[in-house]
C-alpha cells in the first residue's frame, strides 16, 4: 500500500470515524499503516508495546487523510501528532508515553483500564 495524496475523505468524515473508533474499542491505536505494515517508527513502535499486552485492539492508519485525522485527533488529546492511543475513550500518549509506561511497569495495566 503506497501513500497517495489527496484524499476522498472530508473533515467531517474523519472526525465521526475518530469519534467511533475512540468510543466502541476499549483500545485504539492511531498510527501511520497498519499491523501488517506500519508507515514509520514511531508507529512501529508503538504497536509493538500495545502488542505486548494486548492482543484485541483497534488500528486506524491516519495516511489516508493526514491533515484531517491531526485536526480530528488534536480535539480529543490537544496533541495533532501521530501515532496517539486510547484506552476506554481516555488519551494515553503516543509512543514515547507507552514506552516510558512499560518502562515503569505500569503499561500492561495502563491498556487494561486499571
Amino acid at each position: 500500500m503506497t501513500f497517495q495524496p489527496g484524499s476522498d475523505l472530508d473533515a467531517d468524515t474523519v472526525q465521526e470515524r475518530v469519534d467511533t473508533a475512540i468510543e466502541e474499542n476499549d483500545v485504539v491505536l492511531f498510527m501511520k499503516g497498519n499491523r501488517l505494515m506500519p508507515q514509520c517508527g514511531y508507529s512501529q513502535r508503538a504497536l509493538e508495546l500495545v502488542s505486548q499486552y494486548v492482543d484485541d485492539f483497534e488500528t486506524v492508519d491516519v495516511l489516508p487523510a493526514l491533515p484531517e485525522f491531526r485536526e480530528a485527533l488534536e480535539s480529543h488529546s490537544g496533541w495533532e501528532t501521530t501515532p496517539q492511543t486510547y484506552v476506554e475513550g481516555e488519551f494515553v500518549g503516543g509512543s514515547d508515553v507507552l514506552a516510558e509506561l512499560d518502562e515503569r511497569g505500569e503499561l500492561e495495566a495502563t491498556l487494561a483500564g486499571e
